[in-house]
């Protein structure tokens, strides 16, 4: 009896937002069958930073993904160092974790990208050791930072080589 009269309690408390079509209706047009990360128009949402929300991922599919859902002259950035990693690696291991494309090898991971609205950012995970270091510091004491703007020139080689550095040192795991 105790039972039944709990089921009446809750039905008496809810019922008349499952009986009442118009409510039904409501909750379930604000409902959408598109991906969350998605905006109406099929494009990537970006979040409030300015990052494209992509789903995580493993490989390239959800790399290239993240590169085109960058905004604008960013995307120009992304394209430019992907192929600059994969220059310098042919063996990169790629993902998207965190709204987050990573660059890695078996030990870990090496490089991010991040899409600010006024810059992409390099994550150089063991970017400390690297010669010289990317020169913006982090809370994480062995990361280090490169900013790109859109006006800024892209130094090619320095990336080239920062990479070629980090793909020396030990991964790390995240």
């Amino acid at each position: 009896m105790w039972v039944w009269g709990r089921v009446a309690q809750f039905t008496s408390w809810f019922g008349f937002y499952f009986a009442n079509p118009r409510i039904t209706a409501s909750i379930l047009s604000s409902v959408s069958a598109r991906p969350c990360c998605m905006s109406n128009d099929g494009k990537a949402r970006l979040l409030s930073s300015g990052n494209p929300q992509i789903p995580k991922g493993e490989g390239d599919g959800p790399v290239q993904a993240y590169i085109q859902a960058m905004p604008g002259w960013k995307s120009t950035i992304g394209r430019q160092v992907d192929l600059i990693v994969v220059d310098v690696f042919p063996g990169v291991i790629k993902a998207v974790k965190w709204n987050t494309p990573l660059y890695g090898k078996e030990d870990g991971w090496f490089l991010s990208l991040y899409c600010y609205k006024k810059y992409v950012q390099l994550g150089f995970l063991q970017g400390k050791s690297l010669v010289p270091p990317p020169p913006k510091e982090s809370r994480d004491p062995g990361t280090r930072y490169l900013d790109l703007h859109e006006d800024d020139p892209l130094d090619h080689d320095r990336i080239a080589d920062w990479v070629a550095q980090a793909v020396r040192q030990p991964g790390v795991k995240l």
